[in-house]
């Protein structure tokens, strides 16, 4: 068969990864931000959180909006309108001075977000990709937002050392623009069984909605964002303000890290770099292993791993410790939640599907990044909010347990 020849590595998975690393990483250092920008202003750090949570809820109502967007005009041109609509908030972001301006500006990076991200970047992917591959197509996508990760936050704060966070985002605004040059690559065909060709977009979705499992997979990816887009935006301030003191004769004084500041951008270049290898294990086992268990115990690890950091006295070694062990699980969720929406309900309308779950997710992120910001100036630290976090990722962790993972055909005829 020719889906068997398909190769693993493709034009389009290549053009995919441009996309999300740049896409990725200016997203993950808006965390160091948090800072620089309070202290410019006087502002409450609510304020920024605010404008940080705004861009992670937009990114999730965007997100079904482009997915339907590439399924009526093209993967492409949705992407080019994301890049376009991301630089447009990046620009004028550069130029506000009010908390308002900036959450209103927010609005048009989490769009741009949405339009060069998971939603469209998976989708697209997964449609190259071949039955056999298509798990580690989706994982090596994934990767690649990790990739992204890794360098983002540290990026971010070296060039603060010697510009202002207005040209950041003006330098940000134009790397994101020269994505649009790998789009060239990103010819996909259309693997969709006949079948799924032939059903239009709302009678998939009428199904989706009427089908207790869909409904469940919307729910459990809730804790995910709230868990990643927290850690995202407010880690690095909490890791500044939380942790213990940096040994000045130690190893990571040696290494260049001697202040808990710098530190807070490393854990969150770390998570990036564990996850990479820990989002490429999950789509190898997503080939070989029942997805929703795989999911049930990612969610189950980072309770545990949440739990633990925060019981116990924060310090530059948990700091490193829990960083690797939460890398490992970060977006190992993803390519195992869009391949089981893919594998469920079909690959013809998996963006739009895997959209609207991943909507899910972005409202988690909006809460995380919210209420870090609002409990942070009630209470002075981050801990009310960390162990709010404990909680959602258990039931996430629980609510997997019931799915259904057979295609919603097979299930209606058996």
């Amino acid at each position: 068969m020719s889906d068997t020849r398909t190769p693993l590595f493709t034009p389009v998975l290549l053009a995919g990864c441009i996309v999300i690393v740049v896409s990725f990483a200016i997203r993950a250092s808006f965390g160091v931000f948090q800072i620089p920008i309070a202290e410019e202003f006087n502002w409450p750090r609510a304020e920024f959180s605010l404008a940080i949570a705004i861009q992670n809820l937009f990114w999730g109502i965007g997100q079904p909006i482009f997915g339907a967007l590439a399924e009526r005009i093209g993967d492409r041109k949705a992407i080019i309108l994301g890049a376009v609509t991301y630089a447009a908030g990046l620009v004028l972001s550069s130029f506000a001075v009010s908390p308002q301006a900036h959450q209103l500006y927010e609005t048009l990076v989490g769009f741009g977000i949405a339009g060069t991200g998971f939603g469209v970047i998976l989708a697209v992917v997964g449609r190259a990709s071949s039955n056999e591959n298509r798990s580690m197509s989706l994982a090596i996508a994934t990767a690649a937002g990790s990739a992204g990760q890794v360098f983002g936050a540290p990026l971010a704060e070296w060039l603060l050392s010697f510009m202002s966070w207005q040209n950041v985002f003006l330098l940000f605004a134009v790397a994101v623009l020269t994505t649009l040059l790998a789009l060239p690559m990103m010819r996909s065909p259309a693997l969709a069984s006949k079948a799924e060709l032939e059903e239009s977009l709302g009678a998939i979705l009428g199904k989706a909605f009427r089908d207790p499992t869909y409904t469940l997979i919307f729910l459990g990816f809730f804790s995910c964002g709230y868990q990643l887009a927290f850690i995202t935006a407010h880690f690095p301030a909490m890791v500044t303000e939380m942790c213990g003191a940096i040994d000045p004769s130690g190893t990571l004084a040696s290494l260049g890290v001697s202040t808990t500041s710098a530190l807070g951008a490393i854990s969150i270049s770390l998570i990036g770099l564990a996850n990479i290898g820990g989002t490429l294990l999950a789509g190898w086992l997503g080939n070989r292993f029942s997805k929703k268990y795989l999911l049930a115990g990612i969610y189950l690890g980072r309770t545990l791993a949440a739990a633990l950091f925060i019981a116990l006295p924060i310090t530059p070694t948990s700091v490193l410790i829990f960083s690797v062990v939460m890398g490992a699980l970060w977006l190992a969720t993803v390519p195992l939640t869009s391949g089981l929406v893919a594998h469920i309900y079909g690959l013809r309308y998996m963006g739009t599907l895997y959209g609207i779950v991943f909507f899910s997710h972005q409202l988690g992120a909006f809460l995380g990044v919210w209420l870090g910001g609002r409990l942070y100036d009630l209470y002075g630290d981050y801990t009310a909010v960390w162990w709010v976090g404990v909680g959602i990722g258990a039931f996430s962790a629980i609510v997997h347990l019931p799915v259904k993972e057979v295609p919603l055909g097979q299930r209606a005829l058996s």
